[in-house]
C-alpha cells in the first residue's frame, strides 16, 4: 500500500472532528426528544443515531461538497439524511430475521436494548425522517427533488435493500467474485455513492465532475467492504464495536474467503490507486476526500 499515509494530517483531523460535532448537533435538532410520546420509540431512535459512530457517509457529503465549492451550511441536510438512512439500515440489519447481531457501535443493538417490534418501528421512522429532512432543506425545489431521488435510488431495490436481499439469499452459498462485488456495490456502495453525489449536487457540480466523483465513490465503497471483511477475520469484537467473525459463522462469502487475505490486501492497494486517480483533477480541493479514502483502506474498526 505504498504512498498511502497512515495518519491524517492535523488539519484534516480537525475538520473531521468539527464536522462530526456539527452533524451531531444537527441530528439532535431533528430527532424527536425522548420525553415526547411515544417515548419508547423516540428513545430507540436516539439510541440508534446518537451513539458512537464513524460518520463516514456524512463526512463524504461534506468533503465532496466543499471540494466542489459548497458551504457547509448547504450540506447539513444531506449529511443528516444520509446518516439517518444508514442508522435505519443498521437497526434492520441487526434484527434476528437479518444478521441477528447483539452488538453495534459498542452497545447493545436496538432490538436487544428495547425489543424487536420497537426496533422495526425505529428503523421505519428514521427512514421517513431522512426524507422529511431533505424536503425541508434550505434549497431550491429542483435541487431538493434531485437529492430525494438520489437517496431514494440508493436506498431501494437498486441499492441498499436490493443488496441486503442478495446477501440474505446467498447465505450458506459460495458466491463468485463478480456476484460478491455486485452485491456489495448495492448493499454497501450505493449509499457511499449517494453521499458523494449529494454533496457535489449541493455545490452545483457539472456532469463531468459528478462522473469522476462517482468513480471515486465506487472504488471507496469496494475498498471499505474489503477492509470490513478483513477486519471481521482479524479484529476482535471489542476493537470493532460489533461481533467479530460473524461472516464465517453465518456461512457468508467474503473477499478474504474468495481471494485470500494477501490478495484482498493487494486489491485494497489497487483501489487506493483508483481513488487517487479519480481525484487527481481536483488537486488540493480533493485532499479531504482522498484522506477519507485512505481511512477506508487503513481503518482498524
Amino acid at each position: 500500500m505504498a504512498a498511502i499515509a497512515t495518519h491524517p494530517g492535523e488539519a484534516f483531523a480537525h475538520a473531521l472532528q468539527r464536522r462530526s460535532e456539527r452533524l451531531d448537533a444537527a441530528l439532535q435538532r431533528c430527532l424527536p426528544v425522548a420525553a415526547q410520546r411515544p417515548q419508547r420509540l423516540h428513545a430507540a431512535m436516539r439510541h440508534a443515531v446518537l451513539g458512537e459512530g464513524k460518520r463516514i457517509r456524512p463526512q463524504l457529503v461534506y468533503a465532496a461538497g466543499v471540494a466542489c465549492g459548497a458551504h457547509e451550511d448547504a450540506l447539513d441536510a444531506s449529511a443528516v439524511a444520509v446518516e439517518l438512512v444508514h442508522a435505519y439500515s443498521l437497526i434492520h440489519d441487526d434484527l434476528p430475521a437479518m444478521d441477528d447481531d447483539a452488538l453495534r457501535r459498542g452497545r447493545p443493538t436496538v432490538h436487544v436494548a428495547f425489543d424487536e417490534a420497537t426496533a422495526i418501528l425505529a428503523g421505519d421512522a428514521l427512514q421517513a425522517l431522512a426524507f422529511a429532512v431533505l424536503v425541508e432543506a434550505a434549497a431550491g425545489a429542483a435541487l431538493r427533488i434531485e437529492l430525494l431521488a438520489t437517496l431514494a435510488h440508493a436506498s431501494g431495490t437498486a441499492g441498499m435493500c436490493g443488496g441486503q436481499a442478495l446477501d440474505l439469499g446467498a447465505t450458506g452459498q459460495t458466491q463468485s467474485l463478480v456476484e460478491l462485488e455486485h452485491m456489495h456495490a448495492l448493499k454497501t456502495g450505493a449509499l457511499f455513492r449517494a453521499a458523494v453525489r449529494m454533496g457535489a449536487l449541493c455545490a452545483g457540480a457539472e456532469a463531468t465532475m459528478l462522473c469522476r466523483l462517482d468513480d471515486f465513490a465506487t472504488a471507496f465503497g469496494l475498498a471499505f467492504q474489503i477492509r470490513d471483511d478483513l477486519l471481521d477475520v482479524e479484529g476482535s469484537s471489542a476493537q470493532l464495536g460489533k461481533t467479530a467473525g460473524k461472516d464465517a459463522a453465518q456461512g457468508k462469502s467474503t473477499f478474504p474467503a474468495l481471494l485470500g487475505v494477501d490478495a484482498s490486501r493487494q486489491r485494497l492497494a489497487a483501489l487506493a490507486t483508483s481513488m487517487r486517480e479519480a481525484l487527481a483533477p481536483l488537486g488540493n480541493a480533493g485532499a479531504e476526500l482522498l484522506a477519507l479514502g485512505e481511512m477506508a483502506v487503513l481503518r482498524d474498526r
